[in-house]
């Protein structure tokens, strides 16, 4: 049986954060891939204007075009209407019979994952891949919360050995937006995309 990570995400735009953690979880789980997978119309992003799927999905393929144990994924972009990841990880199921999905997600979404829609059935689906020792905001340590879910959903959860980067996506808009260097936070092909395109400008 296969085993595949899954990124999800905006990826508006993808940044190393989302790299290193990809890296980690196919290393520490001895994943076949992880594939990137670009939201479509993400339910929960109603704050901006999420670019174009079309260059979403081109940045994420020049920032994995150096690993060949990753996969850009358009199988949330060619859905329709708003899409949710219990949705995704049933479609993805009834597709791939023979692989095994891991979801890879940061502490946050760990805290989150009761207001995503059908949290049982996501936690029912995949084995949940955290990153991060403990988040800020959090009302009970990330053990606790772990103990929690598997407890109340018998969900399997695995931790993964790294931090997760103090990279926003929304902070590179801005400082895309500004011509500040965004070198530093993606990838040098990634940051070249989104100049030559004017893709944050105001």
């Amino acid at each position: 049986m296969s085993r595949i990570g899954i990124m999800g995400g905006t990826f508006d735009p993808i940044h190393n954060g989302h790299l290193k953690l990809a890296c980690q979880a196919y290393a520490q789980y001895q994943l076949n891939s992880v594939w990137f997978m670009p939201s479509g119309q993400p339910p929960h992003k109603k704050d901006h204007k999420v670019t174009d799927s079309a260059a979403r999905c081109e940045m994420v393929r020049r920032a994995i075009e150096n690993y060949p144990y990753f996969f850009c994924s358009d199988f949330e972009i060619r859905r329709l209407g708003n899409t949710y990841t219990a949705q995704t990880l049933k479609l993805l199921k009834k597709e791939y019979p023979k692989t095994e999905f891991y979801f890879i997600i940061g502490a946050d979404s760990l805290y989150e994952i009761e207001n995503w829609y059908c949290p049982e059935q996501v936690m029912a689906q995949t084995c949940l891949l955290v990153a991060g020792r403990e988040y800020p905001k959090a009302h009970r340590p990330m053990e606790e919360q772990i103990s929690y879910l598997r407890e109340r959903y018998q969900a399997r959860i695995g931790r993964l050995d790294c931090e997760q980067m103090d990279i926003a996506s929304a902070d590179i808009r801005e400082m895309a937006s500004k011509n500040q260097s965004i070198e530093a936070l993606v990838p040098p092909s990634v940051a070249d995309y989104i100049r030559t395109h004017h893709l944050y400008a105001v």
